[in-house]
């Protein structure tokens, strides 16, 4: 009988694999800086290469295009609102419908302060879900999950009328869209609408979809 050893990658290689690992992270952190102060739009992978100190044609060794560095930077924003939502949808101390509330509220916090603080990010972002990038993709999908999980623990308790969690869900965050959509929420507080009014607005929306969830199932 044959043995076949299985083969480990060499020293050389795993110190390869860093390199392009802390070398990827380099190029994304130069570009995050320079979005941050020129805007996305503004900034070319000859500004994001000057600002590290090599060649444009070595940044795309590294990302194809400046949209698969755009992408990589929006990963990174939307991977921290990711984790503290999961983390909140899996926090059983708090009853179903206040976790909910809580989550569509975090949400929206989010996005309010990548509104006001880093608004050549928020820019981004609005292209981001306008030309439909994967990354957008998967964080509606994650956070739609994320809200289906709670939804799915409030029925198996009695919180919420019995019901498809995933389709419950899916409601919840259309409803939630205008609050929740970075280009909407930017449409609201470009023609007045403060942060507190528009936080009432969400919290109205939130109670609303509480009440439904509550809801007796129409037979």
């Amino acid at each position: 009988m044959t043995n076949y050893a299985i083969q480990q990658p060499s020293v050389r290689d795993r110190t390869r694999a860093v390199s392009v690992t802390e070398t990827r992270v380099r190029i994304v952190d130069a570009a995050e800086r320079l979005f941050r102060s020129m805007g996305y739009q503004k900034t070319a992978v000859a500004d994001i290469a000057r600002d590290l100190c090599m060649s444009p044609a070595n940044v795309y060794r590294f990302f194809p295009s400046k949209a698969a560095i755009n992408e990589a930077i929006a990963a990174r924003l939307l991977s921290s609102v990711l984790e503290d939502v999961r983390v909140l949808a899996a926090d059983q101390s708090i009853p179903p419908p206040e976790r909910l509330r809580r989550l569509l509220r975090l949400v929206f916090d989010s996005h309010l302060r990548l509104f006001f603080a880093e608004r050549r990010l928020h820019e981004m972002v609005i292209a981001a879900m306008a030309e439909h990038w994967g990354v957008i993709e998967s964080f509606v999908t994650n956070i739609r999950a994320a809200l289906a999980a709670v939804i799915t623990e409030g029925m198996e308790g009695g919180d919420f009328a019995p019901g498809n969690p995933a389709e419950q869900a899916s409601l919840v965050q259309k409803a939630m869209l205008c609050w929740m959509h970075p280009a909407m929420l930017q449409d609201h507080l470009s023609h007045g609408v403060n942060d507190e009014a528009a936080a009432a607005g969400v919290e109205a929306m939130a109670a609303f979809c509480l009440q439904a969830l509550r809801a007796s199932p129409v037979e």
